[in-house]
């Protein structure tokens, strides 16, 4: 995920997980209501290596208070399958999921990695995300406003740990996929450059994988251009719309609606990627898109399709 937050006072923490202050208004019955029984497919939460705004169990608490589905737990680091069962477990009304993300911590394109992480029930493998060589290459271009993650990648490297990019080979994609078609995962192309998403979608069709979500591709490190997008779409592939990097100012309103309506809602999908201290609380992130979307005259139809339809069927298979 992008992870960036706007400049914000942090608001005030609550010691048990649960919310805190909000930096902003929060959404309205109405959004709330549209987006009743969502998944939250996107979430960065404690117990994590960089400060969240909430810890998993207390997120579960606001989601089943809030009619919500469930979310997915996204680490950078390290696998959550074995951590989500238990908030299923201490939250039984509310269906947290478990994902692998492939970065150097898991070992790279590992498909026993995935294939370990798909037996302990995890939903969604995304591909490098902080240690892409796409990230690799933003980093030498020194962006003005890095992300919160690449401290925790400059500590590594501080500390004489090595962060070779995990690179996308034939071979090792190719064992990936076996794994991910094969149990029917989702995989979502993380933080790839615009050209190795277009090799991963093909070759993830080409391989038989039912669900394929192209992560926020609007985020300036993918740049995916609109007809590009239209393209991903028409093959099957889902779009990932993301509130953080949004409400951050990396991507602007416009920008998502023109995408969605180019589109079409039934190829999109409302996640939040949120858990940023500086950020709205992760539970309200879904309503406060639904509202930006009734805004700008998408109908309560497709608000829904994007945020209800389309996580439930990612979420369940």
């Amino acid at each position: 995920m992008p992870d960036t937050e706007p400049s914000a006072p942090e608001p005030s923490a609550d010691p048990i997980g649960g919310r805190s202050a909000d930096p902003i208004g929060g959404p309205s019955a109405r959004g709330r209501e549209l987006v009743r029984g969502a998944y939250d497919l996107h979430v960065h939460v404690e117990p994590d290596l960089a400060k969240r705004r909430i810890d998993d169990l207390g997120l579960a608490r606001r989601f089943e208070e809030l009619g919500l589905a469930g979310f997915v737990l996204k680490s950078h680091y390290a696998p959550t399958a074995e951590r989500a069962a238990v908030v299923r477990a201490a939250v039984p009304g509310v269906r947290a999921l478990g994902a692998i993300t492939l970065n150097n911590g898991v070992g790279g394109l590992n498909a026993l990695a995935v294939e370990i992480a798909a037996r302990g029930g995890a939903r969604i493998v995304w591909l490098p995300t902080v240690d892409s060589e796409n990230e690799a290459s933003e980093h030498t271009n020194k962006p003005a406003k890095p992300p919160a993650w690449r401290k925790i990648q400059d500590e590594f490297e501080a500390s004489g740990i090595e962060l070779e990019p995990v690179r996308i080979t034939e071979d090792g994609l190719a064992k990936v996929l076996e794994v991910v078609a094969r149990h029917r995962l989702v995989l979502a192309t993380g933080h790839l450059g615009r050209a190795e998403i277009h090799t991963v979608v093909d070759a993830a069709l080409a391989a038989g994988v039912a669900h394929v979500v192209v992560t926020h591709p609007d985020y300036p490190t993918q740049g995916v251009p609109v007809d590009e997008q239209r393209s991903f779409a028409e093959r099957g592939a889902m779009l990932e719309r993301c509130f953080a990097p949004i409400h951050s100012g990396k991507v602007t309103w416009e920008q998502t609606f023109e995408a969605i309506r180019a589109t079409g809602p039934e190829h999109n999908v409302l996640s939040t990627d949120l858990g940023q201290i500086a950020n709205p609380p992760v539970e309200d992130g879904l309503a406060l898109m639904a509202d930006k979307l009734l805004e700008a005259g998408f109908s309560e139809d497709d608000v829904r399709t994007m945020a209800v339809v389309n996580t439930r069927a990612l979420a369940n298979g």
